[in-house]
């Protein structure tokens, strides 16, 4: 009897130096990461080339060809096993002119404002849009109007993000639907125009363009759509208050063109062990037209590009295969989102772990994480190792546009998650330029996604080992 009780003993403090030593040499690799980002990182340099080199990349456009040919070539310099281009038909839209408009509040007396298209939106007629204007604050309201006080007007979408959400991507999903839907429900009532006030939490004069749809309506029956600035749009609320009779003016010369073929950029590691169960990580290639989208989602590109470096600096050897997905056409489409899923179905890849970066260049904060409650409690039991680096940040439920479509199974997505206070100050306008991201803030984004990466890879996410849960003890 007291032979077993000493085996059992022996075996107990065998668990325990394991976990210890497991816990140990996880904090200096996790050290290492930290260290070869911030100290030598890359990720600052690539940005610097995408966005000032390169410029605006919306899908179809010469910027997204070049930096889809960018992007490959850096790939292919980090000596992966596999580098290669997944072909994804694409939109093509263009904006062409700068747009026009002005609000008319008497003979001879005008206001400029600035706005910019929708995405997707038509042209307005050569001589451009002239009509009264009436100011909703949401899609629902356009009922209680009626088409007797819309039909002939331009329809003023003014509900603002709300903002005493602390996480603003809630308050953008709570207004978004009048950027992406206002044209096509407006229409329905007769109106000429709509005016979306941008997805700002802040007051300035920067327009804010985003996707837009008309679904099935008719072409015929198609209205142009244009974002205003905050500012413009509180000036624009304010007169009608007092001169509901005003007059707006626009004009913008945007086309929609026949698609074009483009590509998600792909590069990975094979794994060791398991090279069948592969893990993603990534963020989309294309950007809006305005600025040079480095924070959405030029950040994202270069913070996957450095996941994979960081690894292979670190001297690491993935037990699963490591992929980089690249995708184009996030902004107006999810063209390679869905391409990439349903390619990976009908090639029946097994896909365990996917991780996206689309929520801009800030300080991180942790991970939004869409997986099971045993998943989700693996991944907490890792919390401490992150404390170090001040990641906090552990909630269910996240993922990404791009990534989302392979979810299923026991699929596990996440998404970084930044500090987002300022994200939508930038957002698809023209002052998210490289001059807006911090180059810490930056690599401290791709060491910590890196960081998860590794963590995934060694333990899995199938099935929780009593080891590893006294990791986090």
């Amino acid at each position: 009897m007291r032979s077993i009780y000493i085996a059992v003993t022996f075996f107990c403090i065998g668990i325990m130096a394991s976990a210890q030593t497991s816990s140990s040499d996880d904090s200096l690799n996790i050290r290492k990461i930290y260290d070869m980002s911030l100290l030598n990182g890359k990720s600052y340099e690539w940005l610097d080339h995408l966005s000032n080199d390169i410029g605006s990349r919306l899908s179809g456009s010469y910027g997204a060809e070049q930096a889809v040919k960018y992007t490959k070539a850096e790939l292919e310099k980090l000596g992966l096993d596999k580098v290669w281009l997944q072909p994804v038909m694409v939109p093509k839209w263009t904006r062409g002119e700068r747009e026009f408009a002005y609000v008319q509040t008497g003979p001879g007396e005008t206001r400029n404002i600035n706005i910019t298209a929708l995405g997707g939106s038509i042209a307005t007629p050569a001589g451009g849009i002239k009509a009264g204007v009436l100011e909703v604050e949401g899609i629902e309201q356009l009922k209680e109007y009626g088409r007797e006080n819309i039909e002939g007007k331009i329809v003023f979408f003014n509900r603002p993000m709300q903002a005493d959400l602390i996480q603003t991507f809630e308050a953008y999903g709570g207004c978004v639907d009048q950027r992406y839907s206002g044209a096509r429900e407006a229409a329905n009532y007769g109106a000429v125009g709509v005016i979306v006030r941008s997805m700002n939490l802040r007051l300035d004069d920067f327009p804010h363009t985003g996707s837009m749809s008309y679904g099935d309506l008719p072409e015929d029956k198609r209205i142009p759509a244009a974002a205003v600035s905050t500012n413009d749009a509180e000036y624009l609320s304010s007169i009608l208050k007092i001169q509901n009779d005003l007059e707006l003016y626009y004009k913008m010369n945007c086309e929609q063109h026949e698609d074009v073929e483009s590509y998600n950029v792909i590069g990975e590691i094979t794994g060791s062990e398991y090279p069948g169960e592969i893990m993603v990580v990534g963020g989309h290639l294309d950007s809006w037209d305005l600025g040079d989208g480095s924070h959405d989602d030029g950040a994202g590109v270069v913070q996957s590009l450095e996941v994979l470096r960081l690894i292979k600096e670190i001297g690491y050897q993935p037990k699963r295969t490591i992929r980089v997905v690249l995708f184009i056409n996030e902004e107006n489409g999810l063209r390679g989102g869905n391409k990439y899923a349903e390619v990976a179905r009908s090639n029946s890849e097994n896909h365990v772990f996917a991780l996206e970066s689309d929520a801009g260049g800030f300080t991180p904060r942790g991970f939004g994480i869409t997986a099971t409650d045993a998943q989700f409690k693996k991944i907490l039991s890792w919390k401490n190792l992150f404390k170090p680096y001040l990641i906090h940040y552990f909630e269910k439920g996240g993922g990404g546009a791009d990534i989302n479509p392979l979810k299923g199974g026991d699929m596990v997505l996440a998404g970084l998650r930044p500090d987002s206070q300022r994200y939508f100050d930038y957002h698809h306008a023209a002052n998210d330029t490289f001059d807006k991201v911090n180059k810490r803030e930056l690599e401290l984004g791709a060491a910590t996604m890196t960081s998860l990466m590794y963590l995934v890879d060694k333990y899995g996410l199938d099935n929780i080992s009593k080891t590893n849960t006294e990791l986090a003890d």
